[in-house]
């Protein structure tokens, strides 16, 4: 019996000593929690202060260092002051609010006569918060104060200059919206030791930096995400505790919407338009060089409001090069009108089947049709053919005196002279007429291939532009 009963005392006696090992405990931090003022003053609270929590900056502010010290932790973005494509470099001004609590740190506010006082940062332990993607220093200037709170919380506000690293999309430059991360995390502290947590919704973080935003700049702040990421149970020793924000912001087109894309669309309706000029009597080629020229030195000038990154090229690049290309195939097609027009004196007569296909066929379909030229000639001709040469019959010829005939037979060799003449210029010109009806007809076809191409072309960079927006909002 006596052996039955044995083990009851030895549980009696753990159960004390775990009883006794509470209370000296509570009394412990009872004894630490409690901060004694002599009177409401602040030199008394400060000195009472300097005996508990001074000079203690080396370790986390708990009993156990088993306890992770939890941070609260928001932000206001006050302003977007850049954002550097070609560097991929997101430029931005925080203002950074933490919050902790110093375990055991108390005092009555009636007896010590405040309930916060303001101290210095280096008297305190701080919590090493940093931002991921900083690639730069802090450029700002030094605060030196935070606030401690009767109940132990320290409120601490940090301005921040961030430089951070973007990955940046500008296909559908200069619609594009992008997504910017800013990841909380401690530089040395595992999730073990200090955990993070949001200081409000980030709903509200997003109203009010659309509030205290100062800068209207070419970006603008459009949404704003967050999320904290679980740390799996097998990685808890190494992991750190991180808080994640999504910044959304999309570019102001109209800057480059009036600098850029309008006047490339006049410059393409005015190449467009130069079709009509005549290529015989106007040098048609002279004008779409001369724009050919204006539109490269507007590209020249233009060049450094393009981002360009080694990603990828945006589609206001291809957009600009269509521009290009077709007013350079559109003086090409000048080119070869104008030859065609002007050296026809010198070309043989057409061959049958171009004269059937060209001006039959295709005049017809771009509303040229082939003009009859050869009406007058073939009056000429009927007229001509009329006149026969005189033949002065050999019987006459006794009675008719001999310089009479001589001179008959002159007129007569003069007038078929004449006459073969005027048939080779008629032939000629009517040579020359097809010539320069075809290269008519080949100028309105061509004009209108490149009216359709040019629609055709413009409408899906828009769609496509489109398209690519689309999915980058429904991404974001």
């Amino acid at each position: 019996m006596a052996g039955i009963l044995h083990p009851i005392p030895q549980a009696v006696q753990a159960f004390q000593f775990m009883i006794f090992c509470l209370i000296t405990q509570s009394l412990l931090i009872e004894s630490a929690e409690t901060v004694n003022c002599s009177e409401p003053t602040t030199d008394s609270l400060l000195s009472a202060l300097k005996e508990s929590i001074f000079d203690r900056t080396e370790i986390r502010p708990v009993f156990n260092l088993s306890t992770p010290t939890n941070i609260n932790l928001s932000f206001i973005l006050y302003g977007i002051l850049d954002v550097d494509e070609k560097a991929q470099k997101l430029n931005t001004f925080l203002w950074v609010d933490m919050s902790w609590y110093i375990e055991g740190l108390s005092w009555d506010p009636v007896e010590c006569g405040t309930d916060r006082i303001s101290l210095p940062r280096e008297e305190l332990w701080m919590p090493d918060v940093v931002i991921n993607q900083f690639i730069d220093e802090n450029r700002v200037p030094d605060t030196y104060y935070l606030y401690v709170y009767n109940n132990g919380k320290i409120y601490d506000s940090l301005p921040f200059h961030v430089i951070s690293s973007c990955s940046l999309d500008i296909y559908t430059f200069p619609f594009d919206i992008q997504n910017c991360t800013f990841t909380f995390n401690s530089y040395q502290h595992t999730v073990l030791d200090l955990q993070l947590f949001f200081a409000e919704p980030v709903e509200s973080t997003f109203q009010k930096s659309i509030s205290a935003m100062t800068t209207k700049g070419e970006w603008e702040l459009v949404d704003m995400r967050a999320e904290k990421p679980s740390v799996p149970p097998e990685e808890v020793n190494g992991a750190f505790d991180a808080l994640i924000y999504y910044i959304v912001l999309r570019r102001r087109a109209s800057l480059y919407i009036v600098n850029l894309l309008i006047p490339s669309c006049f410059l393409i309706a005015v190449d467009l338009f130069s079709f009509l000029l005549p290529p015989q009597n106007t040098d048609r080629s002279a004008f779409k060089m001369t724009l050919i020229l204006g539109y490269t030195v507007f590209l020249l000038l233009m060049n450094d409001l393009l981002p360009v990154t080694g990603n990828t090229l945006p589609l206001i690049n291809a957009f600009f090069s269509l521009c290009l290309a077709l007013m350079v195939a559109s003086l090409l097609e000048t080119i070869f009108i104008t030859n065609i027009v002007c050296g026809s004196s010198r070309y043989p007569a057409l061959p049958q089947w171009v004269k059937v296909l060209f001006l039959d066929y295709i005049a017809r379909l771009v509303c040229l049709s082939k003009s009859d030229q050869n009406g007058d000639l073939e009056e000429y001709r009927n007229e001509t053919s009329r006149f026969v040469p005189v033949k002065i019959p050999k019987t006459e010829a006794v009675h008719t005196t001999p310089p009479s005939i001589q001179k008959l037979k002159k007129i007569s060799q003069e007038l078929l002279s004449i006459r073969q003449q005027v048939d080779e210029h008629l032939n000629s010109n009517q040579t020359e007429d097809e010539w320069v009806h075809l290269g008519q007809v080949i100028d309105r076809l061509l004009f209108i291939m490149y009216v359709i191409f040019l629609v055709v072309s413009f409408i899906t960079i828009i769609v496509y532009w489109m398209y690519w927006y689309n999915i980058n909002v429904a991404l974001i």
